[in-house]
């Protein structure tokens, strides 16, 4: 599977240096040299490594970081935060907005190819939560004390696409209802809508699973997903 890369600084020398280590290591990047264009790819792109300057206009860097942390897409995605500050403040204030790593400017590029060598497990683990595996299962939204059955189209870690008789609006939260293979109680959660196709499949995300229960989904998936 292609990786890709986000990267957003207002300096567009530093963004071509940096797509150019990333391609050599076989990262596709789509390159932002405006923050403001970067919040709804933070929101409804799922990206393998985020690099973002620390100081430009708002959204500054860790202000997209902390978006990034608070979508469905990008929670874990390893950040990058590059900066000319080097205040144990800045640092400080770049890590608790969620960057992974700092690199600082003028770019040393064996340190780039070392911090991204560095994301590369967590970039394969995150690509196992999203991957998905085409699976038939019946399932139950509730949504507003409104139950609906449906069946899923395929299922991720993370989520999953389901038909249903009709669609909800993206947003809205639910309860679900998930039988899976091999019988058994069904595994129960919640999570929100966040996507529809058409007037009858919706793309579910999963926000709150019990460990026991997100136990019970790794145990179903994860052999069909190194198998895939």
């Amino acid at each position: 599977m292609s990786r890709r890369a986000l990267i957003v600084d207002d300096e567009p020398a530093v963004c071509r240096l940096i797509q150019s280590v990333l391609s050599s290591s076989g990262v596709d990047s789509l390159v932002l040299t405006k923050s403001a264009d970067a919040s709804a790819y933070l929101r409804d792109e799922k990206f393998d490594v985020v690099l973002l300057d620390f100081t430009m206009p708002a959204p500054s860097g860790p202000q997209l970081a902390q978006q990034a942390r608070g979508s469905g897409y990008n929670q874990r995605t390893p950040i990058i935060m590059i900066s000319d500050d080097q205040r144990p403040s800045a640092v400080s204030e770049g890590f608790s907005a969620g960057a992974s790593f700092f690199l600082y400017k003028p770019i040393d590029v064996t340190r780039l190819q070392g911090l991204i060598r560095a994301a590369r497990g967590a970039v394969e683990q995150e690509k196992r939560r999203f991957r998905r595996v085409q699976l038939r299962s019946e399932v139950r939204l509730t949504c507003e004390g409104t139950d609906m059955d449906c069946e899923t189209v395929d299922l991720s870690l993370n989520g999953m696409l389901v038909n249903c008789p009709r669609t909800i609006a993206p947003g809205s939260p639910v309860r679900i209802s998930l039988n899976i293979q091999g019988g058994g109680q069904p595994l129960l959660g919640s999570g929100v809508v966040a996507r529809t196709v058409g007037d009858r499949q919706m793309g579910i995300q999963f926000n709150l699973l019990r460990a026991d229960e997100n136990g019970r989904l790794q145990e179903l998936l994860l052999p069909l997903i190194i198998e895939g």
